[in-house]
């Protein structure tokens, strides 16, 4: 091999051992699992410091809100399975008990800890198609 030819592969080698590890750093800061209450909560001890999103559905009384400090305890279940909440910051105007949510956070000992803006409510209801008059599409034809 000619010193030249060595040269492009040694630049290509390091060029492209650089680019690798720079992607795996970048995509395992940014990997968050994506679980249910109850998938977690079968064995919690495993989950416990890993970021996560978590699915569940907000257990009805359970909201407790101090408005001063924006502080809010709730508990979400999925089946059989549920796990306390603490969160501080704003909700969706979407929240509210049975919502169903995903939350970003990780989980503890002591519970679920969301981050800021990790609460997601969904209203399946609120995003139905609707025809022009406003009675909802049902997808059939006359």
């Amino acid at each position: 091999m000619s010193k030249k030819t060595v040269r492009v592969l040694l630049s290509v080698l390091l060029v492209g051992g650089a680019f690798s590890i720079l992607l795996l750093q970048t995509v395992s800061e940014g990997a968050s699992y994506y679980k249910k209450v109850d998938e977690v909560m079968a064995s919690p001890a495993q989950w416990y410091g890993k970021p996560m999103n978590l699915h569940g559905f907000v257990v009805p009384g359970s909201i407790e809100w101090k408005p001063s400090s924006l502080d809010y305890k709730f508990v979400v279940k999925n089946g059989d399975h549920q796990v306390r909440v603490t969160y501080q910051g704003l909700v969706p105007d979407t929240f509210k008990d049975e919502s169903e949510v995903v939350l970003k956070g990780r989980l503890s000992a002591e519970g679920f800890h969301v981050e800021k803006d990790g609460v997601v409510a969904k209203c399946p209801s609120r995003y139905e198609p609707t025809t022009t008059t406003g009675v909802p599409f049902t997808g059939q034809g006359k």
